[in-house]
């Protein structure tokens, strides 16, 4: 028994597109930053570190409320 084309197509919808680029970049941001602070605690510059990492946290935080401000925002269009 063979499967069409658009049988197969309906069990494979396709992926959801991302809808906010703003979440990937804040994503990177965040990696960034920790980054930086890691490395500033490495290098001993423990006060730049502790700055960074209060700054992850607070990008952190945007791109939490970005991906869940754009969950309300479609989950409401569809």
């Amino acid at each position: 028994m063979e499967a069409t084309n658009r049988e197969i197509e309906d069990l494979f919808p396709e992926k959801k597109h991302v809808r906010n680029p703003f979440v990937p970049i804040g994503a990177l941001v965040t990696a960034g930053v920790l980054t930086a602070g890691l490395i500033s605690f490495k290098k001993g510059n423990s006060k730049l570190g502790q700055t960074l990492m209060r700054a992850r946290v607070v990008t952190q935080g945007a791109t939490v409320a970005l991906m869940v401000g754009t969950a309300i925002y479609y989950g409401e269009k569809f």
